[in-house]
């Protein structure tokens, strides 16, 4: 499995220099990717008694694709948005920002897709929350057709592009796309049209991970699709296991086909980046022992 890194943005702050510290000792630890997460906008709980949101206004979700830009010029980690959500963004302005992060990154980039959760970050953005499955179907489409011609025409229900394109294209062609989610019509998507499927967290190796993925690797079949060439990427929290558990559960994950493996150090009360820093070291001198 390729180990990774979950960006701990909520937690280190906006600071440049905290920013390259932290991803220069990941590098340097020998670990492959960075993943970060996607929030345009965040609610205030204040206002809203009954907020259940896994996030709030106070919480500090840097942009992905300028974190990128700047990450692409000072590391070679593979790159990995877990996830943008794809139906409160603009199609073809997303194929360009995501095929200038490959080309800034030398091809080291995986584009993960979601569809969220928050209305407020929809109804902010200008975007329908009711259609968004169904309607980042089209959008798969339009972007590995944009990310693989000089020129195209698109005619779709909620896409119309007439001989036009986007330069440069990325350097990968197309850009692998990856899609997170458990809900059944998600885990069909996923079978369906992703190179990759990113677990969503609440998903455990040792309790509902194998029936997710029989499942899964049941609609590829019926989609025609060999179950094998679907790439998975887990996490483990930090905060919630021991490094006994941590090497249990990598166990679990590769024994269950995962190909990648990331730690997640946020809300795991560390109180600076050093922590972070230490936190993700023990990890992977876990890890390097199985």
């Amino acid at each position: 499995m390729q180990l990774g890194v979950v960006f701990p943005q909520l937690d280190i702050g906006p600071d440049p220099g905290a920013i390259r510290a932290y991803v220069a000792a990941a590098e340097a630890l020998g670990y492959r990717h960075l993943l970060a997460f996607d929030h345009v906008i965040g609610a205030n709980a204040a206002s809203r008694p009954d907020w259940k949101g896994a996030y709030q206004l106070n919480d500090l979700f840097h942009e992905p694709f300028v974190l990128f830009g700047f990450l692409a010029g000072i590391c070679k980690l593979e790159l990995f948005t877990g996830v943008i959500i794809l139906p409160q963004r603009q199609t073809v302005l997303l194929a360009k920002q995501a095929a200038e992060i490959d080309v800034l990154a030398e091809g080291r980039f995986r584009l993960g897709l979601g569809l969220g959760w928050n209305e407020v970050e929809y109804e902010a953005l200008g975007e329908s929350f009711a259609n968004r499955g169904i309607r980042s179907e089209e959008q798969i489409a339009l972007l590995r057709e944009l990310f693989t011609k000089p020129a195209v025409t698109f005619r779709g229900r909620w896409h119309q592009v007439s001989d036009a394109g986007i330069n440069p294209l990325p350097r990968q062609r197309p850009i692998p796309l990856w899609l997170g989610g458990r809900d059944e019509r998600q885990l069909r998507r996923v079978a369906r049209l992703a190179d990759g499927w990113l677990v969503p967290p609440f998903i455990k190796p040792e309790r509902d991970a194998a029936d997710y993925l029989a499942r899964l690797r049941g609609y590829m079949a019926e989609a025609g699709r060999d179950p094998k060439s679907l790439q998975i990427e887990a996490w483990i929290g930090l905060r919630d296991r021991t490094p006994e558990q941590w090497a249990d559960a990598a166990r679990r994950w590769r024994a269950l086909g995962a190909t990648h493996l990331s730690i997640d150090t946020m809300r795991s009360n560390l109180p600076n980046l050093d922590a972070h820093i230490a936190g993700i070291r023990r990890f992977k001198e876990t890890i390097d022992r199985l």
